[in-house]
């Protein structure tokens, strides 16, 4: 027996958490829009972000390291509260938090619309992802505990496609309401426009969300958020403003310390659940090995992901000097293509080939996209068209698509209804954390080829030379995430999983079925 299985036999002095509704029970689908349209609007607003970033710049007066702390910030803010975030809706209930978040979201986004400033709007990006960080983690954890195992495939595979559909609206609606200037609000708009969805989010989410928190009493382990916060500014805050600051030595020291503080909450955490069993971060999740091989993905792909879509907004509108309107149509192969994939991925290819095996295609699928588009920048330069990079576009979107939803389902396949929370905490931090270094690394393998002093005539020529360095970086990345996937499951440990997890939701259903016909109705 494993000490995850421990824990969830054990006995506790709490009230036991709801049962999995019955597969007939709608509310559940009206409860999956709902929190699916929060993860929709969180991934917009990312996405919207990038294209409008030469706007904000032109209108706000906003420094190069301003416009990457919009975006930087978002993400530190994001990935410092993640596993905090995560715990506290297994405390006191997820739905509550998620309400709590997407509130406090909606209101950040109306401070990011209205900031006077690029102080201000960095300040209320920052709020906006500590916000985000309550209500992203609700998302999987409602999944995880309201639908049965065996539907939850089903529901990744719309996730991922909720996904590319996110990175389809986002580059254009941002493209859109910066180039029809609403109401003389230049790039205000990508901001304001989360208020009705946000407001609408709260409105029914407390209708028909129902209330999910671990079986468990748990209590807030206070030094733990300390440790993780700690470590994770310690580790990326220099990376975000190394490049600006001419790499300090106190960032080189900041980021050695982050290890030690990281292994100080390993041993504070061990001792913490043997001492109550309420750790900020279950340990135990660890034991399972598609949790551990699938969150050493999920923090490789994040940085990959990172460098390359902030530098390919800067190379598309700054290098190529294209309109924010025509940048947002490129992507649109690339969106319906990650959309597809993703849908298809975890419904028909995993059933028949294996998640790993899936999971693998896609990142070599993602390398020969990457390759070809470095190849075609290199030979079109500044003469290139739109048209002509869709091919890779499209390459690298279906790569994509394959590997989102899958490794979702692999990550949270094994883990235990109680912790879905703090897994998923964990799988969001992995994600933004490495989008974070990403977005750091950017100053070393975008910017950093980039000389000070350029004159107009040299500008297009260094940003599509750094694209290319950029590129090859990224392609990097992809080999080293088709590597770690050797360490998922294979496809007889996946059928066997899967089968046990039909197997348990059954029994489930059994016992539903005979609590809700006894006399008592108990």
């Amino acid at each position: 027996m494993t000490s995850t299985e421990t824990l969830v036999d054990s006995p506790a002095p709490a009230a036991p958490e709801a049962p999995t509704p019955a597969a007939g029970d709608r509310r559940r689908w009206l409860a999956l829009a709902i929190v699916m349209t929060a993860a929709f609007m969180d991934l917009v607003d990312v996405t919207i972000v990038n294209v409008a970033i030469p706007s904000i710049q032109r209108d706000a007066g906003a420094s190069f390291s301003q416009i990457q702390w919009i975006t930087a910030g978002y993400a530190l803010a994001f990935a410092a509260g993640l596993i905090t975030g995560g715990r506290l809706g297994d405390i006191y209930g997820r739905k509550r938090l998620f309400l709590l978040g997407i509130g406090g979201f909606t209101l950040a986004s109306a401070l990011c619309g209205f900031a006077a400033n690029p102080e201000m709007l960095v300040a209320s990006r920052i709020l906006q992802g500590g916000m985000a960080a309550m209500m992203v983690p609700q998302v999987l954890s409602i999944v995880h505990a309201t639908f049965p195992a065996h539907e939850r495939g089903k529901v990744f595979g719309l996730f991922g496609a909720i996904v590319g559909l996110g990175a389809v609206s986002g580059p254009l609606l941002g493209a859109l309401l910066t180039e029809w200037n609403l109401f003389g609000l230049e790039w205000r708009p990508i901001f304001l426009i989360n208020l009705p969805v946000g407001i609408a989010g709260l409105v029914l989410g407390s209708r028909f969300i129902t209330e999910s928190k671990a079986a468990r009493a748990l209590k807030l382990d206070l030094v733990g958020v300390a440790l993780v916060t700690l470590g994770l500014l310690m580790l990326l805050y220099p990376l975000t403003r190394g490049d600006q600051l001419g790499w300090p030595a106190w960032g080189f020291v900041s980021m050695s310390g982050s290890i030690g503080v990281f292994a100080g909450l390993v041993a504070y955490e061990k001792r913490k659940a043997a001492k109550d069993g309420a750790p900020l971060v279950e340990l135990s999740l660890f034991e399972v090995k598609s949790f551990a091989a699938g969150i050493a993905v999920q923090t490789v792909f994040g940085i990959g992901l990172g460098i390359f879509f902030l530098v390919w907004t800067l190379y598309m509108q700054i290098g190529l000097g294209w309109s924010p309107l025509r940048a947002g149509l490129t992507g649109v192969p690339f969106s319906i293509a990650v959309s597809v994939a993703a849908g298809m991925s975890v419904q028909k290819l995993v059933p028949r080939v294996g998640g790993r095996n899936v999971l693998q295609a896609g990142a070599l699928v993602m390398v020969v996209g990457v390759l070809l588009y470095l190849w075609e920048a290199d030979r079109y330069q500044l003469a290139i068209a739109s048209w002509q990079m869709a091919l890779p576009l499209v390459v690298m979107g279906a790569g994509m698509g394959l590997i989102f939803a899958p490794l979702t389902d692999t990550i949270l396949s094994e883990v235990p209804r109680e912790h879905a929370g703090s897994a998923s905490g964990l799988i969001n931090t992995v994600q933004q954390m490495g989008n974070a270094l990403g977005l750091g690394l950017v100053s070393v393998v975008f910017f950093g080829s980039i000389g000070d002093r350029l004159t107009p005539a040299e500008v297009g020529p260094a940003f599509v030379n750094a694209f290319q360095n950029a590129l090859g970086w990224v392609a990097a990345v992809m080999g080293v995430i088709f590597l770690l996937m050797f360490a998922l499951p294979g496809r007889a440990a996946a059928v066997e999983k899967r089968a046990a997890a039909e197997k348990s939701a059954a029994m489930e259903e059994s016992e539903a079925l005979e609590k809700s016909a006894s006399p008592s109705g108990s």
